[in-house]
């Protein structure tokens, strides 16, 4: 399964990016594959694996804010491997001269 997701703190400014960078350390240091770009995060594992990272990540920004928003977007679909890589390669192919 591949989860997207976006972790976010409410109330502490506009400058966010300390925070959101609690949860990436979070996502990063799992040891699972993972990609961040300027909206989300995604994540590559078993249901329960990725979820344990998602909720450990939202705990690393809510521990130094009151209130955290979360965004989070699933592709669910058993038996697929590497799809963070598979999956942009094969737009890749469609997208070549």
């Amino acid at each position: 399964m591949i989860v997207a997701f976006s972790v976010s703190p409410l109330g502490v400014g506009e400058d966010v990016g300390e925070y959101v960078a609690d949860a990436v350390r979070v996502v990063r240091e799992s040891g699972l594959p993972n990609r961040t770009d300027a909206m989300f995060t995604s994540v590559e594992g078993e249901w329960d694996e990725v979820m344990d990272v998602v909720k450990r990540a939202v705990a690393a920004v809510g521990a130094r804010a009151g209130r955290v928003s979360l965004v989070l977007k699933a592709d669910i679909r058993p038996g697929v491997t590497d799809g963070l890589t598979s999956k942009v390669e094969t737009v890749e192919r469609y997208l070549a001269p």
